[in-house]
Order: structure tokens, then C-alpha cells, then sequence
């Protein structure tokens, strides 16, 4: 059976290495995963989505309308965005981070404050203030790595070695970081 994890945020939250480091450790498993990604105007902060497939026999890397098993979700519109993507009985990892695109900022457009609330209705959904917990480590850019470890939990990821699957595929400077990022998200859900 072949399961389908979307990954969705804005350019320079790390979404792409989110899901490389999600598809390194599936293949570890033995999976057969294929991944695919969208970066529209990620340098500017523009909306990216990283599709991650995985199974016995996969064969597509894109996930259609209705089929994703999980949803993680860099931020709160992203996830709204992308809501019905998932399957009837999914799970939604969402950041609790609000960042408003230009229209908003410019008086165009809104942006309500009560995603959380209709996501929650809508999927069963566990929403972390990621970036926060991620400065508290001492580094918010870890965000990406601490919603991994949140959505590996609920996936019941257990028998991989993510912490040499993080070292061997982030910057030397930053392995310890992602590292208590990874541990912590798992903590928190």
C-alpha cells in the first residue's frame, strides 16, 4: 500500500530539505519513494510543496486530490491551502506561524484568525508553534526538522535512524540543532 505525505510552506522555510530528509529515511526503510516538488516563487517567499510518496511500488510521485495520508504544513494559509489534499481519516502536522503575503500586507486582502479553528474541523490536525519551539532550541530556521520529527511520530517512523539521516544531509554547523529539533517534535505530539 502505498502512503503519501505533502509537505507545504513558503520559500526559505525549508521545505525541500524537509522532504529530502523525509525520503532519504523511507528508502533507509526500504520503501520505494518518490518525491517531487514545486517551488513556484520560493526566493520569494512564494508558496513550495513537496509531494513524498512511499511503499512497496510506487508509481507517481505526485499526489492527487483526496490521496495524501499526512499534511505538514510550514504555515497556517499553506495548510488551509492545501486542505483537501488529504484522504478521509488523514492526519495534519501545521506550524502555528501566520506569515501574510503581500496583498494582505497591503490592505487587500485578509487573512483570517481563525485557520486553526477550521482546520481542526475539517482533519485531525496537531498544531505546533514550530518556529518557536525551534528559537527556543537556538535556531528557528529549524522549524522544518522539528515538524519532521512531529510527523514521524504520527507516522510511526520509529526503526530509522533519522539523526544520521540529518547529519549526513545538513551543513556540519547545523547537525546538533536539527538534531534536538528532530527529538523535539516528536516530543510534542
Amino acid at each position: 500500500m502505498t502512503k503519501s505525505i505533502l509537505l507545504v510552506g513558503v520559500g526559505g522555510q525549508g521545505t525541500i530539505l524537509a522532504a529530502k530528509i523525509l525520503t532519504l529515511g523511507l528508502m533507509e526503510a526500504g520503501h520505494d519513494v518518490k518525491m517531487s516538488e514545486i517551488h513556484g516563487m520560493s526566493q520569494r517567499g512564494g508558496a513550495v510543496s513537496s509531494h513524498v510518496r512511499y511503499g512497496s511500488k510506487v508509481h507517481s510521485p505526485v499526489i492527487e486530490r483526496g490521496g495524501a495520508d499526512v499534511l505538514i504544513a510550514f504555515e497556517q494559509m499553506e495548510a488551509l491551502r492545501w486542505l483537501g489534499y488529504l484522504r478521509p481519516g488523514a492526519r495534519a502536522v501545521v506550524n502555528s506561524l501566520a506569515i501574510k503575503p503581500v496583498p494582505v500586507l497591503l490592505g487587500n486582502a485578509g487573512y483570517s484568525d481563525k485557520i486553526p479553528t477550521e482546520l481542526e474541523s475539517k482533519a485531525d490536525t496537531t498544531i505546533l508553534d514550530a518556529q518557536g519551539e525551534a528559537l527556543a532550541l537556538g535556531n528557528a530556521r529549524a522549524l522544518n526538522i522539528l515538524l519532521v520529527g512531529a510527523a514521524t511520530k504520527i507516522m510511526d517512523l520509529h526503526d530509522i535512524d533519522w539523526h544520521a539521516i540529518i547529519a549526513n544531509n545538513v551543513k556540519p554547523a547545523f547537525v546538533e540543532i536539527n538534531q534536538k529539533a528532530f527529538s523535539r517534535g516528536q516530543e510534542l505530539v
